[in-house]
């Protein structure tokens, strides 16, 4: 495993004005070899409507199975929060948040789920995976139920 240094843990870190300047570390998986499945819940993710500038608001659930590296989780913090000020559609949002935590971590697995509150009367949500889980690996249900007044 090469040789990793986290620039954000431990540290005062400043936040970032976008998702692409933003810093996604890892940290190796002192547990490579062994599936199993970690789980990021992310009950207050905002983002900004691309069109109209309003805010946007979402529970993300992410699962994973790590492979090698494991995401640091305050680097993390500070990327989803670089969407604060980041006009994207929701399944744009969703989808890209995902494919950014693939191409850092290598992950065996990952899916995620964005469960977007209403604006204009509809919720949507989006689902996105890397494909197949493994087999043995347990994925426990999201927890989130289907819109009714989350």
């Amino acid at each position: 495993m090469e040789d990793i240094r986290l620039t954000q843990l431990g540290r005062s870190a400043p936040g970032f004005a976008s998702p692409e300047e933003a810093v996604l570390e890892c940290a190796p998986n002192p547990q490579a070899g062994v599936l199993f499945l970690a789980r990021f819940t992310v009950p207050e993710f905002t983002s900004l409507c691309p069109v109209t500038g309003q805010p946007d608001f979402a529970r993300l659930v992410i699962d994973y199975a790590p492979a090698d590296w494991l995401v640091e989780s305050k680097s993390l913090k500070l990327y989803l929060a670089s969407f604060r000020n980041h006009g994207a559609f929701h399944e744009d949002c969703t989808v890209a948040i995902g494919k950014r935590l693939v191409a850092a971590a290598k992950p065996l697995w990952l899916r995620i789920g964005g469960y977007w509150y209403p604006r204009g009367g509809i919720p949507i949500d989006v689902f996105w995976q890397t494909g197949p889980a493994p087999e043995g690996l347990w994925l426990p249900d999201q927890g989130v139920e289907p819109y009714r007044g989350r």
